[in-house]
C-alpha cells in the first residue's frame, strides 16, 4: 500500500516540478537585452510561488483526510497508503522550492531570452487559444456541457457496483478442509491426501501443500478433523479457469465443509466476522433446535441467489457423550460430594493430565485414564467406584444417573446469545448487489420472537467505512473551499475554482464505470486524489490571473484567453506526464500484486482526462462570468509577495 501511496502522489510530484521550471521559463523568454540575471529570476519566481505552493499543498492533504477515519480492517489497509501520499506531496513541495531551482539554475542558465519554446507547444497554443475564444465569446455552452458531464456520472454512480476490495488475483489459494466431527486422524489424512494428489493433476496448479490439526504450539483453535491445502497457481495460467477446475474438484467431496479462497480475503473475513466467507447471516436465538431449523430456511432462501457459491448453513453438529448427572439425595445419603463424581468419571472415561515430558523439542502429556474394558459400555460405568472423602467407595450408579445425550460438539455464543451461521461466498457478480439481494430475502421470513438474522461480512464493513468517512469527507470539502478563499483573498474567486471540482470527480467515476463497473475502496481513495489535484490547478490558474492583474493587465476576455493561453504548456505537460505513469497500471494492471492500485489508477486517469478540459476551458469562462466583482486588489501582487 505504501507503494500505491507513492502512485497516487505521481500526479502533485509531477506538476510540482513542471509549475516552477515553467513559471522560470516565460520569465527568462520575457526578459529583456541586460535585464535581471538568472539567479534574480529564480528567487523572484520561488518567492511568487512559494505561498499559492503551500496552500495546494494544504488542499492536496486535505483531500485524502477521511482515509485517516477509515478504521478497522479497511483503515489498516488504506492507512499506510494515506502517509506515504502526504509525506510524498510535502518531499514534492520542498523539492520544489529548493532542489528545481537549484537544477534550474544550472540546466537553464543558458536559456536564450525571447525564445519561443517547443514548436509543438506553440501549434498547440494556437489551435488553444481559437478554441478558447469561441468558448469565452458563448460561455453558456461550456457551462451546459459541464453540466451534462456531471449528470451523466450522476446517472451512473447508481448502477455502479460496490466492494470493499477489488477481486485479488492472488496465485495462492487457502483450501480450509474439514471432515465431520469425530473423524480419525488417519481418515482425515487420507481425504486431504488424495484431494490434494488429484488437484496436482489440474492444468495450471504449480503445488500443492497442506496440514492436518494444529501443531503443539499453533494459534488456531481446530480439531484433528480439520486441515489446511495450500495450492500455487502457475504464473502461466488462465487465472480463473484454473480457479474453476479448484472448485469443480473441491466440491466432489460431498459431506465435507470446504472454503476456497485467496489467503487475503480469507483473513480479511476472519478479521471482519470471524469467518472466512464473504456473506455471513448470523442467527440469534435461545434454542438450538430453532436455530437449525431457521438456518436451513435461511440457505433454501438463498440457493438461487445469482453469485452465491459454497452456501451451506453452519449448524452446531452434535455427536453421542456419556452424560452423567449427579443425584444429590442418593449422594448426600451416600456421603458422596459432587466433585468425586466428576473426578472419577472423568479420570477413568476421558482421563486425567497428571504431568508432561519433554523430548526431542516435542511435548508429551502424561494422561491417566481407565483401561479400555471399563469403558466399553455404560454398565460397566456405572459399576465404576467413587472413592469418598473418608477412603470408602460408593457404586457410581447409586449416586448419579449416566447416559448417552447428544451434545453440540462447539457451543457458538455472541453478546450471550447463541448463534448459528449461514455462510457463502460470491463468485461472478458484484458483492454489494449479491448482498442487497440477500437482505431483502431476509426480509420475507419470519423470525419467532427473541430471533433475529444479522447480515455480516465484506459488504457490511464497506458500508460502515462510508459512513464512517462521509461526515469527515464533507468537512474536508468546507475545509478545501476555505483554503482556497484564504490562498484567493476572494470568496467569487474560491467559488470559481470550488465549482470545477465536481466534473473533475464525474470523470473518475465514469472511468470506474468503464473499467469494470465497481466501486472499491481503492477508487474511493482515487477520487479523494483526483479532487486534490483539481482544486489544485485551479488554484494556480486563478492565482496567474491574479498575477496579470497585479500587472495592470485589464480584467476581461483578454485577461481570460491569455491566462489560459499562458498555463496551458505547464497543464498539459503535466496532466500527460501523470497519465503516462499511471496508464500501464491503469490497463495492465489486472496481474496479481496490482489490483488494489489499478482502480486508483483507473479513477486517477480518468478524473485528470476529465478535469483537464475543466481547467482549460471551464474555469476561464466561470472566471470570467464570477470572478467580476470588485474584491480583486490592484495590489494584490505585492500583498502576496
Amino acid at each position: 500500500m505504501i507503494l500505491a501511496g507513492l502512485v497516487v502522489a505521481l500526479g502533485v510530484v509531477i506538476d510540482d516540478a513542471i509549475l516552477g521550471v515553467d513559471a522560470f521559463l516565460r520569465r527568462l523568454r520575457s526578459r529583456k537585452e541586460g535585464g535581471a540575471g538568472v539567479i534574480t529570476l529564480l528567487q523572484e519566481t520561488t518567492l511568487e510561488s512559494r505561498r499559492v505552493a503551500l496552500y495546494a499543498t494544504l488542499i492536496v492533504i486535505l483531500a485524502v483526510v477521511p482515509i485517516f477515519f477509515m478504521g478497522g480492517v479497511s483503515g489498516a489497509f488504506f492507512e499506510p497508503l494515506a502517509r506515504a501520499y502526504v509525506l510524498a506531496v510535502v518531499a514534492s513541495m520542498a523539492v520544489a522550492l529548493t532542489v528545481t531551482p537549484a537544477l534550474s539554475a544550472l540546466l537553464l542558465e543558458k536559456e536564450s531570452s525571447g525564445g519561443r519554446g517547443s514548436p509543438v507547444a506553440a501549434a498547440l497554443g494556437a489551435r488553444y487559444e481559437a478554441a478558447l475564444r469561441s468558448v469565452l465569446s458563448a460561455p453558456r455552452k461550456a457551462f451546459v456541457a459541464a453540466g451534462v458531464v456531471v449528470a451523466a456520472g450522476i446517472v451512473a454512480w447508481p448502477f455502479l457496483g460496490q466492494s470493499l476490495l477489488p477481486a485479488l488475483k492472488e496465485r495462492e489459494l487457502l483450501v480450509n478442509w474439514t471432515t465431520p466431527p469425530g473423524t480419525s486422524h488417519a481418515e482425515t489424512y487420507r481425504i486431504t491426501s488424495r484431494v490434494a494428489a488429484e488437484l496436482r493433476t489440474l492444468p495450471g496448479v504449480r503445488y500443492v501443500g497442506g496440514h492436518v490439526g494444529r501443531a503443539v504450539t499453533g494459534d488456531q483453535v481446530v480439531g484433528i478433523n480439520s486441515s489446511q491445502l495450500w495450492v500455487s497457481i502457475d504464473p502461466q495460467a488462465d487465472h480463473d479457469r484454473t480457479i474453476a477446475a479448484i472448485r469443480e474438484t473441491i466440491d466432489g467431496y460431498p459431506g465435507i465443509d470446504r472454503n476456497v479462497q485467496t489467503y487475503l480475503r480469507d483473513k480479511v473475513g476472519e478479521a471482519l466476522t470471524g469467518e472466512s466467507k464473504a456473506i455471513v447471516v448470523r442467527l440469534y436465538g435461545p434454542r438450538r433446535d430453532v436455530l437449525r431449523e431457521k438456518a436451513e430456511e435461511v440457505r433454501e432462501a438463498l440457493a438461487d441467489v445469482p453469485g452465491i457459491v459454497d452456501l451451506r448453513a453452519e449448524g452446531q453438529v452434535e455427536e453421542p457423550q456419556v452424560q452423567v448427572k449427579v443425584n444429590l439425595d442418593s449422594a448426600g445419603r451416600a456421603n458422596v460430594k459432587p466433585g468425586d463424581v466428576r473426578r472419577s468419571s472423568a479420570t477413568v472415561f476421558s482421563g486425567l493430565v497428571v504431568g508432561y515430558l519433554f523430548k526431542e523439542q516435542k511435548i508429551f502429556e502424561v494422561v491417566v485414564w481407565g483401561a479400555p474394558e471399563t469403558r466399553q459400555s455404560l454398565t460397566n460405568l456405572r459399576d465404576l467406584w467413587v472413592e469418598k472423602s473418608d477412603r470408602t467407595h460408593a457404586r457410581l450408579g447409586d449416586v448419579a444417573d449416566v447416559s448417552i445425550a447428544a451434545t453440540p460438539t462447539i457451543i457458538r455464543h455472541e453478546r450471550i446469545a447463541p448463534y448459528v451461521d449461514v455462510v457463502a461466498n460470491v463468485s461472478g457478480r458484484d458483492p454489494a448487489a449479491v448482498a442487497d439481494e440477500v437482505e431483502d430475502r431476509l426480509e420475507k421470513i419470519r423470525f419467532p420472537l427473541e430471533y433475529h438474522p444479522e447480515l455480516l461480512g465484506e459488504d457490511v464493513e464497506r458500508q460502515g467505512v462510508e459512513k464512517r468517512i462521509l461526515g469527515v469527507a464533507v468537512a474536508a470539502l468546507i475545509g478545501i473551499f476555505l483554503l482556497l478563499q484564504a490562498c484567493l483573498q476572494s470568496w467569487r474567486l474560491a467559488l470559481v475554482a470550488f465549482l470545477a471540482l465536481p466534473a473533475s470527480l464525474v470523470g473518475g467515476v465514469l472511468a470506474a464505470w468503464a473499467g469494470g463497473g465497481v466501486i472499491s475502496l481503492g477508487s474511493l481513495v482515487g477520487l479523494l486524489a483526483v479532487l486534490g489535484i483539481a482544486a489544485r490547478n485551479g488554484v494556480f490558474l486563478i492565482d496567474h490571473y491574479q498575477r496579470l492583474e497585479a500587472e495592470r493587465t485589464p480584467f476581461g476576455f483578454d485577461l481570460a484567453l491569455r491566462g489560459a493561453r499562458e498555463r496551458l504548456p505547464a497543464i498539459l505537460a503535466s496532466s500527460a506526464a501523470t497519465i503516462a505513469a499511471l496508464l500501464p497500471i491503469a490497463v495492465f494492471g489486472w496481474v496479481p500484486g496490482l489490483e488494489i492500485v489499478q482502480p486508483t489508477a483507473i479513477v486517477i486517469v480518468g478524473g485528470l482526462v476529465a478535469s483537464t478540459p475543466v481547467t482549460l476551458f471551464v474555469m476561464p469562462a466561470l472566471y470570467l462570468v464570477i470572478g467580476s466583482g470588485g474584491e480583486r486588489r490592484a495590489d494584490l501582487g505585492l500583498a502576496r509577495t
